[in-house]
């Protein structure tokens, strides 16, 4: 029995934020089709950022009606919304309608804002409901949640999304003359192992199998009293998710935390002592690395990656949306809570991140274009950046959970306005601005 509710845990944590994280990995090959072309993941950035009046309004709700608020019928609903989503997603992902006189992914806006919404609440509704399980069975959820990020990534990978070559073709011109005929070369996306379509499908499935095991352990007697104690710090710190879900691993540490006793509570006393510096220290570093990791860069991704080719992009966000998993199970096992390890890591992650943001300033045409050096640097570079940031967030998150419940409020709200200050700053410098210049990789002519 046991077993079967560690399955269904880990299934249900699965749901969490895999639609995000699907959309993401797919965006390689997405930009090739919509018409904001490189410009689409800074849209993405605000979306996510706006979806975040879920979890405001689910914990406004708990604040003003404890009690009232039934989160198995929330959860139900967001589920289904999620599948309903992802399914109309696979259908009209690529409908555009025209919007001030330009071809806009309407479409796919609307239905991203709605998955975003059921992603970002579902870290306010599906934590407080495992809490009424023993806390062995919440570690097992956040490891499906992790996983709901990693298998996107692997599925991306096998799916092989936007590999390009350039052709050469011809245009007739006047009377079908040799003299008439044009050479021109245009770039050819080979097409991916499976659809687009399918893949957003497979999203559904999934979520489906989230429906399921959910279903499956509401049907569980209850062996733990749902507390409303528990409620306030998962919603406050959640606000702070954006496309790498920072939130979840901050709770998902406290969850074990609590399951394990007073032996977890050792370390306490040392963290109270912070000053009043060292506290100025931690939180501008959640402010910093939040807005980098969900504002600042990702809306670039594009412009870094796209210019040394497609899957130069295509591992970069298959291998980024997989590092972050990886970057929190380390967290697990490996804890560092020296603020000058933590500040030396962040420094060093924000160097892979200077290192990606200058290169997409200088697109079409960045550094090491066109060799198999640049294209191997450009991806590491931003494996990098997302594992060593993550890192930081899951510790600081720990070491601000051990100092106190109000200490952790203020570590999402933190996060949450890196996070807007982050997407809001590049939406107009990309769109508004044009800062940053996109190009096509068969005929852009840089300089040698």
């Amino acid at each position: 029995m046991a077993l079967l509710i560690h399955m269904l845990a880990c299934a249900f944590g699965l749901g969490s934020w895999v639609a995000v994280n699907g959309l993401w990995v797919e965006l390689p090959l997405i930009v090739n089709t919509l018409p904001e072309g490189w410009e689409l993941p800074s849209y993405l950035t605000v979306i996510i950022q706006l979806a975040n009046l879920g979890p405001l309004l689910v914990t406004v709700m708990h604040k003003l009606c404890p009690g009232r608020l039934k989160e198995h019928v929330v959860i139900y609903s967001i589920l289904c919304i999620g599948i309903l989503s992802c399914i109309l997603l696979g259908f009209f992902w690529d409908e555009t309608t025209i919007v001030a006189g330009a071809k806009r992914s309407t479409a796919f806006f609307i239905i991203t804002f709605f998955l975003s919404l059921v992603d970002c609440t579902s870290s306010v509704t599906f934590l407080p409901f495992m809490m009424q399980l023993p806390a062995k069975y919440v570690t097992t959820y956040f490891i499906g949640e992790g996983l709901s990020g990693f298998i996107p990534g692997v599925v991306a990978l096998a799916q092989g999304v936007g590999i390009s070559r350039c052709v050469n073709s011809t245009q007739t011109e006047g009377n079908n003359t040799d003299s008439g005929n044009l050479w021109t070369i245009h770039t050819e996306y080979l097409p991916p192992n499976f659809s687009t379509e399918i893949f957003f499908f497979f999203l559904a499935a999934m979520m489906c199998i989230s429906l399921a095991a959910f279903a499956a352990l509401n049907r569980l007697p209850r062996t733990l009293e749902l507390s409303t104690e528990h409620l306030v710090p998962g919603p406050v710190a959640s606000v702070s998710l954006g496309l790498d879900n920072p939130g979840a691993e901050t709770d998902g540490e406290a969850v074990k935390s609590q399951g394990e006793g007073a032996a977890e509570s050792v370390p306490l006393p040392a963290v109270l002592k912070h000053s009043v510096y060292q506290l100025t220290f931690i939180y501008c570093l959640v402010v910093w690395v939040n807005s980098n990791t969900n504002g600042l860069l990702p809306s670039v991704q594009t412009f870094s990656c796209i210019p040394y080719g497609n899957l130069a992009y295509h591992l970069s966000a298959a291998l980024s949306s997989m590092a972050n998993p990886m970057a929190c199970t380390i967290a697990l096992f490996f804890q560092n809570r020296s603020l000058v390890f933590l500040g030396v890591l962040t420094v060093i992650g924000t160097g892979f991140g200077s290192y990606n943001m200058a290169m997409a300033a200088l697109s079409p045409c960045p550094l090491l274009q066109g060799s198999m050096v640049g294209e191997a640097i450009i991806v590491l570079s931003w494996l990098f950046f997302t594992g060593t940031l993550t890192y930081v967030k899951v510790m600081v998150g720990i070491i601000l959970r051990d100092r106190s419940h109000s200490a952790l409020v203020w570590c999402g709200a933190a996060a949450q306005m890196g996070s807007l200050v982050g997407s809001v700053t590049m939406f107009p410098l990309i769109n508004i601005y044009q800062m940053f210049k996109s190009g096509d990789v068969c005929n852009t002519v840089c300089p040698l």
